[in-house]
């Protein structure tokens, strides 16, 4: 089900990844980033999606580019970020982008 997010305009930072054949902890890590990242103050959510051959994109939400900043140098993130460029990620991108209109069923226009 898609997310219920504010009306913009917000951030989405767009992360999309190739796994490598590694696992080493990598779901126990993603699970430990979603967690930590919903506490941080901006976030406003998450969507993801992974293949069977291990392609991945995942959008989260922020209210502010400092919020990414926070985030992107968050201790316990700098880790994983650390581990997926070495171990879990084949490759990988990252793209910012300022959300300035959305529509979603139900709401019956852009919002």
């Amino acid at each position: 089900m898609p997310l219920k997010l504010p009306s913009p305009p917000y951030w989405a930072v767009i992360f999309s990844s190739q796994r490598s054949a590694a696992d080493q902890g990598y779901a126990n890590m993603a699970e430990r980033m979603l967690r930590l990242a919903e506490v941080q103050p901006g976030y406003l959510g998450a969507e993801s999606a992974r293949d069977s051959a291990g392609f991945g994109i995942t959008v989260s939400y922020w209210d502010s580019v400092e919020a990414i900043a926070a985030w992107r140098q968050h201790a316990e993130h700098l880790v994983a970020q650390k581990l997926g460029r070495e171990v879990w990620y084949r490759d990988f991108s990252l793209k910012v982008a300022r959300v300035e209109r959305a529509h979603a069923s139900g709401q019956g226009r852009d919002a």
